[in-house]
């Protein structure tokens, strides 16, 4: 898998649309898996607000979320948002950040993608 340099990818619900929430969450596991399975990737994939859910180790995306982690992209996810949800210890892949730090990525990227 190749990074794609200065790209971000942001998460920041659990849910791919409006409309249906369990419509929502089988979009965002189909969305992921098939990222997973793709021959380019942002370098940088932040979750924050809701999509931080997706990085706890019982989430339907974790597996495919280790594989991006595993190829080297940079996972990040907000902390305040991990607290809020009170699953930071539960998070599982990528590590806790700040805002401070997610400002700088998207500051310093040339693309920034969400789904």
């Amino acid at each position: 898998m190749k990074l794609k340099e200065n790209e971000v990818l942001l998460f920041t619900s659990d849910k791919l649309g409006e409309g249906e929430n369990e419509l929502g969450e089988i979009l965002m596991k189909s969305f992921i898996h098939v990222l997973s399975e793709s021959s380019e990737i942002a370098e940088t994939v932040i979750f924050y607000n809701s999509g931080v859910k997706l990085t706890v180790n019982d989430s339907p995306s974790y597996e495919d979320l280790k594989m991006l982690e595993n190829s080297g992209a940079e996972l990040l996810i907000c902390g305040t948002c991990a607290d809020y949800y009170d699953i930071k210890e539960k998070v599982s892949v990528g590590k806790i950040s700040n805002m401070r730090v997610i400002v700088q990525k998207l500051q310093e990227a040339k693309k920034v993608l969400k789904p």
